[in-house]
């Protein structure tokens, strides 16, 4: 059964539907230390597309993580940042990089 927004009824669920891919994940560790444009967004994430990188970050635009600046300059200047909400997101991705730490190193045993 879902709520009225068309959010999952689970709140494990709803964090996994606004971060559901590698990229998403990637893309908030990359924006957690400060705003970044999209060519550095594009390098820092590592081997994705432009399209895909571009629908990501719309996406997540849309889901209220992320914010975009769009400057009036000739060639155009686009910067991304986390929104509050965003940033809230960080306790977990450090859940995240602490337990990928001890999996790496139980497994290096």
């Amino acid at each position: 059964m879902e709520k009225e927004k068309g959010l999952p009824e689970c709140p494990v669920e709803t964090t996994l539907m606004l971060i559901s891919n590698k990229w998403k994940v990637l893309i908030l560790r990359d924006l957690m230390p400060g705003t970044k444009r999209f060519g550095e967004l594009k390098k820092s994430v590592g081997n994705v597309s432009q399209k895909v990188l571009t629908a990501q970050l719309r996406d997540m635009e849309d889901s209220g993580l992320v914010n975009r600046k769009v400057y009036a300059e000739v060639p155009p200047r686009v910067e991304y940042s986390l929104t509050e909400l965003g940033k809230s997101l960080k306790p977990i991705l450090d859940a995240m990089w602490t337990w990928g730490e001890n999996y790496k190193s139980h497994n290096n045993e």
